[in-house]
């Protein structure tokens, strides 16, 4: 626990009769990018605001940077930097009058704030609109002095809370690129929450979260790896009856997903020669896919991620959890 770079031992935090995180538990080693994968109201951002001191938990412990959120609270906030959801740049000042702000805020020696701000803004490639108001920047540019303005005071944990939403997929990529660049350069750890499956593959281990609470935490490839069945869609003339002969026929739940009928095997494209076979109906089309962090989120939990967010109840999603 101590030498971990983020310690969390039974945490909760409730809000009234709601218990919005229920007692998690879990590690963050130094040095690496560990994300909070989740639908919207999860819990991921009440527990990223327990650990940033924003929020006082309703139980549990949790050490940032090896002090206490609760009792050490300006320590926590001494060797951290936040990128929150929403932005929070002053939109009438300069690009660089942010940061500037920021190092006072922090009281760092003007002497070493300017050569810090120039540092982190070459760092995301915005040091040439140094003097450019931030009401002129585009979204991506505004996320990206944000992550700048967090890494001004050289924390040890860098908390980012949904860090490209809202952006074309074009600039997340982009995003992503710079905080590679970052671990590369900076002595950082990084803490981030995400209702992007994209998103999180780039991180060293994921834990999923839902309802509050975690239901399993490992790397993306070993949690795709324990899935361990194919996703198979098929495209027919009759969607009702193709999904009944899959059950009668193959024992298999499927449901129209995107459009097509849609269901889990082991050995997908082995199973494909069988299916045209044995289905008993013309099949117009067929794909078949790895098992996706998606696929993980529905094994784990029983509903994707979009049917997590919109509360919609699906019965074959509940079928597929694992036991």
């Amino acid at each position: 626990m101590s030498q971990a770079a983020v310690a969390v031992q039974g945490l909760r935090k409730s809000y009234g009769k709601v218990e919005a995180v229920k007692g998690v538990e879990f590690t963050v080693a130094p040095g690496e990018v560990f994300g909070f994968l989740g639908p919207n109201g999860a819990g991921k951002t009440t527990t990223i605001s327990m650990l940033c001191t924003l929020v006082n938990p309703t139980g549990g412990t949790a050490l940032v940077a090896g002090h206490d959120v609760v009792s050490e609270r300006d320590e926590v906030r001494r060797n951290i930097g936040l990128v929150f959801q929403d932005p929070t740049l002053d939109g009438y000042l300069s690009a660089e009058q942010n940061l500037m702000f920021h190092a006072e805020l922090y009281g760092l020696p003007k002497s070493a704030a300017g050569p810090r701000i120039r540092q982190v803004m070459e760092m995301v490639r915005l040091w040439d609109r140094k003097d450019a108001k931030v009401s002129t920047f585009s979204g991506g540019m505004k996320r990206r002095l944000e992550i700048a303005r967090g890494l001004l005071h050289s924390p040890r944990v860098l908390f980012l809370d949904e860090p490209t939403v809202g952006l074309d997929p074009q600039t997340r990529a982009a995003i992503w690129g710079y905080i590679n660049d970052l671990r590369r350069s900076e002595d950082i750890t990084i803490f981030m929450t995400t209702h992007y499956m994209d998103e999180a593959e780039y991180c060293d281990r994921i834990a999923i979260i839902d309802h509050g609470e975690i239901v399993v935490i490992d790397s993306p490839e070993a949690l795709k790896a324990s899935v361990g069945e194919d996703r198979v869609q098929i495209q027919t003339g009759d969607d009702e009856a193709a999904i009944a002969a899959l059950r009668d026929r193959f024992g298999l739940e499927a449901a129209v997903r995107e459009g097509q009928v849609t269901f889990a095997v082991a050995s997908g494209e082995q199973f494909v020669p069988r299916l045209f076979a044995e289905l008993g109906m013309p099949i117009k089309a067929v794909s078949v896919a790895r098992p996706s962090l998606d696929d993980v989120f529905m094994s784990y939990t029983g509903s994707t991620i979009r049917d997590a967010e919109s509360g919609s109840d699906n019965a074959w999603v509940r079928a597929m959890v694992r036991r």
